[in-house]
C-alpha cells in the first residue's frame, strides 16, 4: 500500500531568505558549554514504558492528543535523554541504515536495501518550502508504505515555521523528522541550507527547538564536522541541548567533498559520541561489512550510515561486496550467487509496485550497472539515447548484457556470516 500525504492548509508562500554569513562558531555556545554534564556511554535502563512511537504504530495511534506536545515543551534535559533512548530502543536500535541521498534513497530503493539487511532508512532530502507549497512535489518526492519503517524523513530548511509546516505533513508516516545540516554542495550554498548553516548556529538552534516543541515525533539532525574538534563537540552539544533526539555525524568537513580522496574522520565521530548522551550514528567510509564492524568498534557509535557504496551494491548490509573490495586471498571469498543485474531487476519490480520519477530510476540503472557498462559501453550509449524509458526497455538492457556474458558476481566473505548485535559487536 502506498500512502499519500493528506492535504493540509498551506502556509503563505515564502522563499528561503538569504542569510549573512557569520563566523563558524557563534556565541550562543557559551551557555550550554558552561553547563555541567553527566555523560552516559550506555542508554538509561528500564524505559520500555516511556511514551514514544512504536515501529508499527498506525497513523491514528501516532496522532495522540496535544498534551504530548505540551509535555515535550517542559521536559527536563534528563527526561528528554530518556525519551530519546526509549524511542530508539522501541525501534530495535537499528544498526545498518540507508543514508539520505538526493533522488536516490526513494521508496523502491529503500525497500530493496531493507530486503538485504538495512535496519532503517532516510528519505532523500526534501526541500521544506517546496514541500509545503506544491502538491505535485509532495506526491512525487515522498512516498512510503507500512513496511517502510523505521523511517527518517529529511528536510533542508532555513526558516523554522516553513520547516514546521513541512514536518507536520509527514509526522504520521515516520519515526524521525530529520534536519539536513550536512549538504556541502553548491546548491546548498545558494539556498542557504545544509552545511552552510554552520555559519549561523543560532538559526540552527531555532530550527531544532521549533520542531521539538511542536511535533509528536522525535527530531534528528545530520551534520558534518568542523575543522576544529572542539568546535564540533560544542556544535553537537548545542543540538542535544536544543532537543535533538539523535545525531548522525558525517566525519568530513564542509569542504571535504571528494569522498574517494578524503577519508572520514572516525576519531571526530568517537569524540562526539563520547560527549553526548543521545544516540549517535556514524557516516563515512562504509563500503562493506568489514567497515561496519571497524567503524562501530572505533567510534562507539550506535549505528552506521552508508550512501554511495549502497548505490552500487544495495546488498552491502547482507554481506555482499563488489570485486574491488574483495581481498586478494581467494580462500577468503566466494561467489555470492548474486550480481548487480539481479539487484536491478528486483529494484525495477519494486518501481512498478511503487512508482517514482524516471530520473531516479535512470540514475540507479547507471549506478548498479556501471561496471557492466564499462565492459560494454555501447549498451550504455543505447540507454543514454533513450529519452523516454519503459520497464520493457530496461529489462531488455539486462537481457542484452547477460547474452554478452557481462556478469560480474558479488562476493561474500566467509566471515560475513556474522551479524551485528544490539551492542554493535559481531557474533
Amino acid at each position: 500500500m502506498r500512502f499519500k500525504i493528506p492535504k493540509l492548509p498551506l502556509i503563505s508562500s515564502k522563499t528561503l531568505n538569504p542569510l549573512t554569513p557569520k563566523p563558524h562558531m557563534a556565541s550562543l555556545l557559551t551557555a550550554p558549554e558552561a553547563q555541567a554534564r553527566t555523560l552516559h556511554s550506555d542508554p538509561p535502563q528500564d524505559l520500555d514504558d516511556v511514551l514514544c512511537s512504536d515501529q508499527h504504530q498506525q497513523q491514528e495511534e501516532q496522532q495522540q492528543n496535544f498534551a504530548d506536545t505540551a509535555l515535550s515543551r517542559c521536559l527536563s534535559g534528563e527526561s528528554r535523554i530518556e525519551r530519546a533512548w526509549a524511542h530508539w530502543s522501541k525501534l530495535g536500535r537499528p544498526k545498518l541504515i540507508v543514508a539520505p541521498m538526493v533522488d536516490n534513497s526513494e521508496l523502491p530503493f529503500r525497500m530493496l536495501c531493507r530486503k538485504y539487511g538495512a535496519d532503517a532508512a532516510y528519505t532523500p532530502m526534501l526541500h521544506s518550502r517546496i514541500f509545503t507549497e506544491s502538491e505535485k512535489y509532495r506526491d512525487q518526492e515522498f512516498t512510503t508504505c507500512k513496511e517502510d519503517r523505521p523511517l527518517f524523513v529529511q528536510f533542508c530548511a532555513n526558516d523554522p515555521e516553513v520547516l514546521l509546516e513541512a514536518a507536520k505533513r509527514v509526522e504520521p508516516y515516520c519515526d524521525y523528522v530529520d534536519i539536513n545540516l550536512g549538504c556541502p554542495q553548491r546548491i546548498a550554498r545558494r539556498g542557504n541550507y545544509g552545511a552552510f548553516l554552520m555559519d549561523n548556529l543560532p538559526l540552527i538552534k531555532s530550527l531544532v527547538e521549533n520542531l521539538v516543541q511542536n511535533l509528536r515525533v522525535p527530531v534528528s539532525c545530520k551534520v558534518r564536522i568542523f575543522p576544529d574538534l572542539q568546535d564540533t563537540i560544542k556544535y553537537a552539544r548545542m543540538l542535544e541541548d536544543a532537543g535533538c533526539s539523535l545525531l548522525a555525524v558525517h566525519g568530513r568537513t564542509r569542504d571535504e567533498k571528494d569522498q574517494k580522496k578524503v577519508r572520514a574522520n572516525w576519531d571526530a565521530i568517537k569524540a562526539v559520541k563520547s560527549s553526548l548522551r543521545i544516540p549517535v550514528l556514524a557516516n563515512g567510509n562504509i563500503r562493506h561489512m568489514d567497515d561496519v564492524h571497524d567503524c562501530l568498534e572505533a567510534t562507539g557509535a550506535d549505528g552506521v550510515l552508508s550512501a554511495e557504496s549502497l548505490l552500487e551494491n544495495p546488498a552491502l548490509f547482507a554481506g555482499f561486496r563488489t570485486a574491488e573490495w574483495v581481498p586478494g586471498n581467494e580462500e577468503s571469498k566466494k561467489d555470492g550467487k548474486l550480481d548487480q543485474a539481479d539487484l536491478l531487476v528486483e529494484y525495477l519490480k519494486l518501481c512498478e509496485q511503487y512508482p517514482v520519477p524516471w530520473r531516479m530510476i535512470r540514475a540507479h540503472v547507471h549506478k548498479m550497472l556501471g561496471q557492466w557498462f564499462r565492459i560494454h559501453p555501447h549498451i550504455r550509449e543505447d540507454l543514454n539515447a533513450q529519452s523516454i524509458l519503459t520497464f520493457e526497455f530496461l529489462y531488455s538492457i539486462v537481457d542484452r548484457l547477460r547474452e554478452l556474458g557481462a556478469g560480474i558476481p558479488l562476493h561474500l566473505k566467509e566471515t560475513n556470516a556474522a551479524t551485528i548485535c544490539a551492542n554493535g559487536l559481531a557474533t
